[in-house]
């Protein structure tokens, strides 16, 4: 299994559930979609997995560890292991495209290669090649605040890619690009997380894209997994049930977005 949670629950710090009694198995090489209103638990959920929330009840292993049993540098180590592509990527905006792809790897390098390589880039070719996967070759040195926000996000998903983790957390990650472009992108993602079997997590607001990219999916909403089926047992009434009176339910809870974790450069 690439994680399990058993009986897993996450309390906000004003007293409100944001996780209830999770439970969830994904193996290795899976490709899961997580759907549900806003203020559902989507991104308390990935904030969890990410390790960047601690869990409140329940049993968690990550990647054949206990996150939180383990020293900081070795949960850094863990991080490492699991990409991160966000709905509003982390990148600095003077820094040119192909340092922001080169980051990926920060984690897995050295401390001196990992900072040589943010002053000179020293894997100009590996940043082109998946670059190229997205349609981006032409900007590998273009600053990142000269770019729109859905070729950003392109940015942060080909820094995942040329990161090579083992799991991947995307939240809301096509979410600034067209409905095309958007189902193009998730498709290049799900072919490299299938070519390479890495395990792939992904929020989407957008269901028609969940039930076409993703063969299994999970409807949260109140912080509980509803339904968790394969993409071709989901009916139209669950999807209904999911989503009834949300504008009812209340003003959801804003949650915090994935958070970039800076990475410790193996020694």
């Amino acid at each position: 299994m690439t994680l399990r949670l058993s009986g897993v629950g996450y309390t906000h710090a004003d007293g409100q559930a944001a996780l209830q009694d999770i439970q969830l198995e994904i193996a290795k090489g899976e490709r899961v979609a997580i759907i549900g209103p806003s203020g559902a638990g989507k991104t308390t959920l990935l904030r969890l997995l990410a390790t960047h929330l601690q869990p409140h009840h329940g049993q968690y292993t990550l990647l054949d560890c206990e996150p939180w049993s383990l020293s900081v540098r070795t949960r850094q180590r863990l991080r490492a292991r699991i990409g991160l592509i966000h709905q509003t990527p982390p990148l600095p905006p003077r820094q040119r495209v192909v340092t922001s792809v080169l980051a990926g790897r920060l984690g897995q390098w050295s401390l001196g290669r990992s900072l040589l390589s943010l002053l000179y880039p020293l894997d100009r070719q590996g940043a082109a090649a998946v670059l190229n996967r997205l349609d981006l070759a032409d900007k590998l040195y273009q600053r990142c605040d000269q770019l729109s926000g859905g070729q950003l996000q392109r940015v942060g998903i080909a820094r995942v890619l040329y990161q090579q983790p083992e799991l991947i957390l995307a939240d809301e990650p096509v979410s600034a690009m067209d409905p095309v472009l958007a189902s193009w992108s998730l498709n290049i993602l799900n072919q490299e997380a299938a070519r390479r079997q890495t395990t792939l997590l992904a929020s989407l607001h957008a269901v028609e894209l969940a039930l076409e990219h993703f063969p299994r999916v999970l409807g949260v909403r109140d912080g509980r997994i509803m339904f968790d089926k394969a993409t071709a047992q989901v009916s139209p009434a669950e999807l209904d049930a999911l989503y009834a009176n949300e504008q009812l339910t209340g003003t959801p809870v804003a949650e915090p977005p994935l958070q970039q974790t800076l990475l410790i450069p193996r020694c």
